[in-house]
């Protein structure tokens, strides 16, 4: 009895000693890492202008906390404005929010691939789908939508006529501002209306829309269209097409909102 009493002991030791070893064995589950903080934004702009009319944006996102580049495409083509695109991410350090505003949009579709960037915004933008361009999205107007000034190709690129420049594309910038930006447009190619989305970036990641409401460019009723086929967190405020230009404040904390809710996901 007493060696079956000692037996039952050890046995009971046995187990004992090897519940504590398989415990220390065995591995702790891993922690779920918290999303890399977005802290790095990347501003292109559209056709007929330069990136110059990022400042107000880009001054506010510095005051708060943000790196920001800003990306001087030479709107000659889709595939040289989404390489110089990509060249800047690249130059980039950490997860990027990419923003485009009107044909800007078209380069963030297809610039957006880039595994660095978590989200788009975009800013009076056309958001394509694929195999869509400018030429293919502006094809069928909406009825009675104004008609953007655009004046007939010279050499391969276009411009906007300077008389009717301020009415259409920045009506609610002060008229010396608006003189300036009508006086120094830069060429659009014709070919960088046709170039055509391959895989929209809006498909796999999280996007924002601000709809200017007074866009006279880019009709509101579009932008929403587009916005919405796009499954964007919508916008909308008050503004010419040169609405990052006249509301730099909302424009920004639009991207602000995007970055944080890009930190935030898992």
């Amino acid at each position: 009895m007493t060696k079956f009493r000692n037996l039952l002991a050890s046995t009971a030791a046995l187990s004992l000693a090897a519940g504590v070893a398989l415990a220390q064995a065995a591995p702790v589950p891993a922690q779920a890492e918290p999303a890399a903080p977005v802290k790095t934004i990347v501003l292109v702009h559209g056709g007929f202008v330069d990136g110059s009319g990022w400042e107000g944006v880009y001054k506010i996102l510095k005051k708060d906390g943000y790196a920001v580049s800003i990306v001087q495409n030479p709107t000659t083509s889709l595939a040289d404005d989404v390489a110089v695109t990509r060249r800047t991410i690249a130059a980039t350090s950490g997860p990027v929010i990419l923003v485009g505003h009107s044909y800007g949009g078209v380069v963030v579709s297809e610039a957006g691939a880039d595994p660095k960037v978590k989200g788009l915004v975009y800013v009076a933008a056309f958001a394509p789908d694929q195999g869509e361009s400018v030429s293919s999205l502006i094809a069928n107007p909406v009825p009675g939508a104004p008609v953007p000034p655009i004046l007939p190709p010279q050499d391969g690129y276009l411009f906007l006529d300077k008389a009717k420049f301020a009415a259409s594309f920045a009506a609610d910038v002060g008229p010396e501002q608006a003189a300036f930006m009508a006086d120094s447009q830069v060429p659009r190619g014709v070919a960088a209306l046709a170039g055509a989305v391959t895989e929209p970036a809006w498909k796999a990641k999280p996007s924002w829309y601000l709809v200017a409401a007074d866009d006279r460019m880019i009709p509101p009723p579009a932008q929403r269209a587009m916005a919405k086929r796009a499954g964007s967190t919508v916008v909308e405020a008050a503004g010419s097409h040169a609405v990052y230009v006249s509301k730099p404040a909302v424009v920004a904390a639009l991207i602000e909102q995007a970055a944080k809710a890009a930190s935030e996901a898992k």
